[in-house]
């Protein structure tokens, strides 16, 4: 799968030779503006919570509104990476993010003008998730086509350093956006983040061949059908779940990320902000976020010089770390604790992260990576509404801090299942030959 799934010895649109990432055009413009997206969208996450906890002040309503927008997310994502299976990726990136935009500062315009309900919030968020799903697949698919093989794991890990400090940098602000001059703002900060973004995507330029030459290289198969005949939307995502499925190790990790996520984002979505409203106050909350944006940008510069055999395995043992913000939150909720503990998650998030991209990029053939990486957020993402909405009754019920320390321990668990595994533990960086 060498040629399909990581590209031709040369990325398309570029020159060819030892020079970096950095030296291909298409490269930095991708780079360029999933950095200005998520410079944006950094800020939404805090700005949402406060909003609708200025709105109701109810845990269960901020819940509510964010296991919206998730759920509209899995139950669109499939069809997002047969979109971006299909579709030139670089053009559905313009149009996601120009819809994104549009949700964002409906958003925006409400919580300004005190209009903001949580039903009109919930319908919005839904609209913003599918919206993402569409995207998501296609940006994280597009790697490939931008640098050759060789160079995957340093544009991954150039990719995710400029995603991370674009959080750390909108994390912060937003956060004092928010505390200044309220959450509203925030939102539309958010909003002209992804309208910037949708420009930066036009100038990719990516030639419209470039996918038809794999798929020509990869001989008969999912690339090889020809127009006339193009398959459903039923067979391409048969086609997905084959790739997906036919490797163990991926599903295995997916499962895992099913429970983390929903201990996880459930923990530090709803109950975070919470949290923070409780003890140490909002814009130290912002610091708290930062602080994990910082460790993902640690973790990037650490993937970029350290390169394990089996880094797979390595960063799946690596999440367990990410139980230990969890258990802060419930049993050591001061600001110094949290900014450490965060920070070592996001190290950790960000070293498999890494090695999770890789793996995926040269093992999958390039005409149905955008399908294979949408079966692996839907699985990821799947329980994570189930999440956000039960950590808020059952803070009522038991407690914040039992709460959490039960999200912390089902994180361990997961990840130590996972980890148990031979096909996880024993995946090399090698690309597997064709």
């Amino acid at each position: 799968m060498t040629r399909d799934a990581g590209g031709a010895s040369s990325a398309p649109g570029t020159r060819t030779g030892r020079a970096g990432p950095l030296a291909r055009p298409a490269f930095r413009w991708l780079l360029a503006a999933r950095t200005t997206s998520v410079l944006g969208n950094a800020v939404a996450p805090i700005a949402l919570a406060f909003a609708v906890l200025d709105l109701t002040g109810s845990a269960a309503d901020l819940g509510l509104v964010v296991a919206a927008r998730s759920v509209a997310n899995v139950a669109v994502l499939l069809l997002g990476g047969v979109v971006a299976d299909r579709l030139p990726r670089d053009v559905v990136l313009v149009g996601t993010s120009l819809a994104a935009a549009a949700t964002q500062g409906v958003v925006a315009a409400l919580v300004l003008t005190g209009s903001a309900t949580i039903p009109s919030l919930v319908v919005l968020g839904v609209l913003n998730g599918a919206v993402a799903a569409v995207s998501l697949p296609a940006a994280a698919a597009l790697v490939p086509e931008t640098v050759p093989v060789e160079q995957l794991r340093p544009a991954n890990a150039l990719l995710r350093l400029g995603l991370n400090g674009g959080s750390i940098v909108g994390a912060s602000v937003g956060a004092a956006v928010v505390a200044v001059v309220g959450p509203g703002w925030g939102l539309a900060v958010d909003a002209a983040g992804f309208a910037l973004a949708a420009l930066l995507f036009t100038r990719l330029r990516l030639p419209r061949g470039a996918r038809g030459e794999a798929a020509a290289a990869a001989g008969p198969g999912l690339g090889s059908v020809p127009a006339a005949s193009a398959p459903s939307v039923l067979a391409d995502l048969r086609e997905g779940w084959q790739e997906f499925r036919s490797r163990s190790w991926v599903w295995i990790v997916v499962v895992q990320f099913a429970v983390l996520n929903a201990a996880f984002v459930g923990a530090t979505t709803v109950l975070g902000p919470l949290v923070a409203d409780q003890s140490f106050g909002r814009a130290a909350w912002g610091l708290v976020v930062a602080a994990q944006a910082v460790g993902l940008a640690v973790g990037a510069v650490l993937a970029l010089r350290w390169r394990p055999r089996q880094a797979l395995g390595v960063g799946v043992a690596l999440m367990a770390v990410t139980a230990v913000p969890v258990a802060a939150l419930g049993l050591a909720p001061a600001l110094p604790v949290l900014l450490v503990a965060f920070g070592l998650g996001g190290v950790a998030l960000e070293v498999f992260a890494i090695a999770w991209d890789q793996s995926l990029q040269t093992r999958v053939p390039r005409e149905a990576l955008s399908r294979v990486y949408s079966y692996d957020m839907v699985g990821s993402f799947v329980a994570v509404p189930l999440g956000e909405v039960l950590v808020g009754p059952a803070a009522h019920v038991f407690g914040t801090a039992p709460t959490l320390v039960a999200c912390a321990t089902v994180i361990v668990v997961a990840t130590a299942a996972a980890v148990s595994t031979r096909s996880v533990r024993q995946l090399t960086v090698e690309v597997p030959a064709p």
